[in-house]
């Protein structure tokens, strides 16, 4: 992939609203010491986080238990 997009990550997240909220949520995993799930080059963190949304390796969790 030479170029990651929003559209690209859209097609894995149902809004935008949840792309910012999982692509931060990933940094601060990666900053926090997680491995990547894809490879990365020399790029920031962030548009890592955002080829791993875009590949389909990063989901949202859906939590059904809210009582």
């Amino acid at each position: 992939m030479a170029r990651v997009t929003i559209e690209d990550c859209l097609k894995n997240v149902p809004s935008r609203f949840a792309l910012v909220h999982m692509a931060a949520q990933r940094v601060r995993q990666v900053k926090e010491g997680a491995d990547f799930l894809v490879r990365a080059s020399k790029n920031e963190d962030v548009v890592t986080a955002l080829r791993e949304i875009a590949a389909g390796k990063v989901v949202i969790k859906i939590d059904t238990d809210k009582g």
